[in-house]
């Protein structure tokens, strides 16, 4: 009896824990067009370097299309899990998180001299970067915190600690230090320490998507507007001393990060070196005209571009598609950013809400940072593009971020047609 009460209890929970209803049809098909679309321009934009480099020409399609379909599977199971369950996860991923974002600074260097990537044990040539798992733990960590601590946030009672009465009754209270204000240093502090861990791996470009995912969290989760105002223009003065003062810039940045603010601004600056990459993804945008010269006819993935898999993938695709085509992806794109917000607001929680426009947010801003990148407008960060730029573990993580989404659309207001 006892044997057959804890088997009832054991599939109580499994019913529990499965996903009701269905997921919106619209967002599942456009990550499916867009992990397609990927696959087949990673082949045509990388299969010259692959057999260059490696002698095969499908090196880096073939474990692309491997990772592609584990996470295509995780993101069904994630779909059919309920969303609430997350919260679980949330606690765990923030600490793995910045147990990973920490071991991989003392960890040999993998590529490049860069502590950015953790070999996996048994695993020859595979390899993880921590930075990517801390993006999406970063996510789920502040959608949990943000529902769990609302009232906290949106309060303007001064915390309880005795120094804060006494500073706002010496000061006739004109400083009040709320509970909303505490709440903003203490998670404004944890978003820093992630972006600082980050940046000691000489990761530019996932330093400053960590900073923007984390303001984004902060404004999604409502705290006071007036601080992203403020925010941005202490950011804006930053850049332009930056750009006005190069003599501060190597008190900060590291040698390479230098170099490419210069390349950004001067054009004409090295061309053979710092330009070459940039210059000849912009030979390639320019090349595919209207209707592109044709998919698997691009001339500048014959060494040209450097590496035309990773953050330049998007010239190729340029190239090859043309204005139309890159304009048809750029479409994809938004609508996924579109469903997911919509999604998020549509969701009948809070928590649901944060995870779905934390998500999307993410995917968003790297998509646009990626063609700045591309199309010389920001300096060369080295930013991925989802769904096309090759990496399998950054793959799976994206495709797990979808199956959240999908899992969150389960359980809003809007109506689903599978």
């Amino acid at each position: 009896m006892a044997e057959k009460a804890v088997k009832r209890r054991r599939k109580s929970l499994i019913r529990m824990a499965v996903a009701e209803g269905s997921f919106d049809l619209v967002f599942f098909i456009t990550v499916t067009l867009l992990l397609v679309i990927g696959l087949v321009m990673l082949f045509s934009a990388s299969y010259p370097y692959a057999l260059q480099k490696y002698k095969n020409s499908t090196h880096f399609f073939y474990r692309q299309l491997i990772f592609a379909v584990m996470g295509f599977v995780i993101m069904i199971v994630l779909s059919r899990v309920r969303f609430e369950y997350f919260r679980l996860a949330a606690l765990i991923g923030f600490f793995m998180s910045l147990f990973l974002l920490v071991l991989v600074l003392f960890t040999p260097a993998v590529k490049e001299g860069h502590h950015r990537w953790l070999t996996i044990p048994g695993l020859s040539g595979f390899t993880i970067q921590p930075s990517e798992i801390a993006k999406l733990g970063l996510i789920m960590f502040c959608a949990w915190q943000f529902d769990k601590n609302y009232k906290k946030i949106n309060s303007k009672e001064l915390i309880k600690a005795p120094f804060a009465h006494s500073l706002n009754r010496i000061t006739n209270g004109r400083i009040r230090i709320t509970e909303s204000f505490a709440s903003l240093v203490l998670y404004g502090g944890i978003i820093l320490v992630f972006a600082v861990l980050v940046f000691l791996e000489n990761h530019l470009s996932g330093t400053i998507l960590m900073l923007c995912i984390g303001l984004i969290m902060l404004y999604l989760g409502g705290f006071d507007r007036r601080w992203f105002i403020a925010g941005f223009l202490l950011v804006a003065f930053v850049v332009a001393v930056f750009v006005m003062f190069p003599s501060l810039r190597p008190n900060i940045l590291q040698e390479y990060m230098t170099e490419r603010i210069v390349a950004w601004l001067d054009k004409d600056f090295e061309p053979t070196g710092a330009r070459w990459q940039v210059n000849q993804a912009l030979y390639a945008i320019g090349s595919g005209g209207f209707f592109g010269a044709g998919l698997g006819n691009s001339k500048q993935k014959y060494m040209y571009v450097s590496e035309p898999q990773n953050d330049m993938i998007f010239s190729i695709v340029c190239e090859e598609l043309g204005f139309v085509g890159a304009v048809i992806i750029l479409f994809l794109f938004a609508v996924l950013v579109w469903r997911g917000v919509v999604i998020g607001l549509k969701s009948k929680s809070r928590f649901g809400a944060l995870l779905s426009m934390g998500i999307v947010f993410q995917v968003g801003l790297q998509t646009v940072l990626n063609i700045a990148v591309a199309t010389d407008s920001i300096p060369n960060t080295g930013i991925s593009l989802p769904f096309f730029s090759y990496g399998g573990s950054s793959l799976l993580i994206l495709l797990a971020e979808m199956g959240m989404i999908l899992s969150v659309s389960r359980y809003t207001s809007l109506k689903k047609n599978n």
